[in-house]
Formats: C-alpha cells, sequence, structure tokens
C-alpha cells in the first residue's frame, strides 16, 4: 500500500457500519482517537469522528 495516505479521518453519523469499516480497515491503519460530536441537539444522532494513522510508516 504504497499510496495510501498517512492519515485518514473518518467521520460518520453511523456507529455500526463505522465499526464494521473500521474493522476491515485495521490491517493498515490504527484508530489513534474517536471523539463524538452532537451536532443535533435534542435527538438521538451523534457524529463520530475518528483519526486513523497508517501502520508501519
Amino acid at each position: 500500500m504504497e499510496t495510501a495516505p498517512e492519515k485518514v479521518v473518518y467521520v460518520s453519523c453511523n456507529p455500526a457500519t463505522q465499526a464494521r469499516d473500521l474493522a476491515l480497515m485495521d490491517e493498515f491503519y490504527k484508530v489513534t482517537r474517536i471523539q463524538p460530536v452532537d451536532m443535533f441537539p435534542h435527538t438521538h444522532h451523534v457524529e463520530n469522528v475518528v483519526l486513523l494513522e497508517r501502520r508501519g510508516v
């Protein structure tokens, strides 16, 4: 994966699909930060922002 970016910011409104995608990316990227963001107060919706860094860099 020579052309893979060193860092990826993954923003998602669906934590289930984000968890699935992060598991698929685990071979090449590690999760270094996670921050939930409540962009829609008074609702159950929360955005998740995840910083991934390429493994072996």
